[in-house]
């Protein structure tokens, strides 16, 4: 697994990047195909610890992170939290699409804030064709509310998002 940690405002010493490459190595045994993993480790606030990590793995995201004082246990309630969604989702993946290729969905954050009101993040993403069923799927490794996606078959762009009665919602652009 190629693993890429960052960090901001915090300085982690070697031995912590050590650490974070081998526990994040551990969870190449769900996939077969070469991995990327990007940890951005943050000081949220004088004492308080922030780590993220995001794995892109065949085509699908899995990200977790978690804050503490204790940046160890951090790294390990993140990998906890990767390794569930990954048991959990890999069996169904092989399942459902044993036969297909899955598609690449990349994002890619842009730091700079927006000067408008309101806006405090902007993200670039690469729109990939997918079904309404592999948009959900996608959404809920994500843990997000909503997932935007191409339609292959109608051509148009779409949003699946999670209702409060626990279902989901599906918007067609026309």
């Amino acid at each position: 697994m190629q693993v890429t940690i960052n960090s901001r405002n915090l300085n982690p010493s070697q031995q912590l990047k050590d650490k974070i490459e081998g526990k994040l190595s551990k969870l190449d045994k769900y996939f077969s195909r070469d991995t990327e993993a990007t940890v951005m480790l943050s000081e949220v606030k004088t004492g308080l610890a922030k780590l993220e990590a995001t794995i892109n793995a065949g085509g699908m995201t899995f990200r977790a992170e978690e804050s503490n004082a204790d940046l160890l246990y951090c790294l390990d309630q993140v990998i906890d939290k990767l390794s569930k969604q990954m048991s959990r989702f890999k069996s169904r993946l092989v399942k459902k699409h044993k036969d297909q290729g899955f598609v690449n969905v990349e994002e890619i954050p842009d730091i700079e804030e927006a000067e408008s009101r309101g806006i405090v993040r902007t993200k670039r993403f690469t729109l990939s064709p997918m079904s309404a069923d592999e948009a959900i799927l996608q959404m809920e490794m994500l843990e997000h509310s909503f997932f935007i996606y191409r339609d292959p078959e109608e051509g148009t762009t779409n949003v699946v998002y999670k209702r409060n009665d626990g279902g989901y919602g599906l918007l067609i652009t026309e």
